[in-house]
């Protein structure tokens, strides 16, 4: 069976793994814990422990089980002292307290869920994203909502102090098939994975091609430019001594009408192929149909995406 390692935070990464789950693959989930937004940042600052929220979403997007205790997981208080608190988050800071720590609480959650694969937490410290500001300003933008909004005043990204690394993150990445960049906040959610250097040296050390799943819409003040080639500029230049192989980007044209509100709503842009660009880069674009629209939104096609991941593993194999 083909070993995949994604990395990646949120709903892009959540969604792809709903996908890849459907295949013989075997997916070792890698997610950043440097969130502090919402629920997630008021565990994390109340319990000092690392940040919940984008392990509980990839859990629910891997389960196996049955639809009642999924619902259970996603069920939000809406009032008093736990408002805005899903259950998934809470069960999982409970069960750190029981296990000891955050990659054992996954892995009791990965069997009450029956999910194939593995999900493991970066690290198992509290940590916290730090953004460097340009030039001569000495100001810093802490955590991962500052510096979303803040990107474009930003020359570098660090964390707030070094840790260590989940050491079966490594063995996982030295056994890999393929490495996968899911789609998502590029700055909040890709490229905390490569501000360890113990990951790059890993990825470094693998033969393992690395293939980007290119977001659909730019997100404004992470990623303006339009380009998928801008994408995988910013993705090249935090893992430093490899490139992106490969990336999976939308072909398909998306109704204008969507395009234009999209635009004139949020300053949103549909992110388009430049191929000239990227094959001056020596990064190959797998183009294909890969979004939907779900009550007006724009979506990546889970099934469609993770079928054309499954075809190029198996092309690869055919090759050898």
């Amino acid at each position: 069976m083909h070993k995949v390692v994604v990395f990646g935070g949120g709903t892009g990464l959540s969604w792809l793994l709903s996908g890849l789950k459907l295949f013989p693959i075997d997916v070792t989930t890698v997610i950043a814990v440097s969130d502090n937004g919402s629920s997630t940042g008021a565990l994390k600052e109340e319990l000092n422990i690392p940040a919940v929220g984008d392990v509980g979403k990839v859990l629910l997007s891997m389960a196996n089980a049955d639809d009642d205790l999924l619902d259970l997981l996603r069920y939000r208080f809406s009032q008093g002292s736990l408002e805005n608190h899903p259950i998934r988050n809470i069960l999982l800071a409970a069960l750190i307290d029981l296990k000891g720590n955050l990659t054992e609480a996954t892995r009791y959650m990965s069997r009450l869920l029956q999910i194939k694969g593995t999900v493991l937490p970066l690290t198992e410290e509290r940590v916290d994203l730090v953004g460097l500001a340009k030039g001569r300003r000495k100001k810093s933008f802490f955590g991962e909502e500052e510096i979303s909004q803040n990107v474009r005043h930003i020359d570098r990204l660090k964390y707030d102090h070094e840790f260590k690394i989940n050491q079966e993150i490594l063995e996982k990445i030295a056994e890999a098939d393929l490495l996968i960049f899911s789609p998502g906040s590029l700055y909040t959610s890709i490229i905390p994975h490569l501000l360890s250097g113990d990951v790059r040296a890993a990825i470094a050390w693998s033969d393992a091609p690395i293939m980007y799943v290119c977001n659909l819409v730019t997100q404004p003040g992470e990623t303006d430019d339009p380009r998928v080639s801008s994408h995988v500029e910013v993705i090249n230049r935090y893992l430093k001594s490899r490139t992106v192989d490969y990336v999976v980007a939308n072909d398909s044209q998306i109704d204008p009408e969507i395009r234009a509100r999209y635009l004139e709503q949020e300053g949103k842009e549909i992110v388009t192929i430049d191929e000239e660009r990227l094959r001056a880069m020596e990064t190959e674009v797998i183009p294909g149909d890969i979004f939907r629209i779900e009550d007006g939104l724009i979506r990546h096609n889970a099934l469609k995406t993770a079928y054309m991941i499954f075809s190029f593993l198996m092309d690869r194999e055919g090759d050898r």
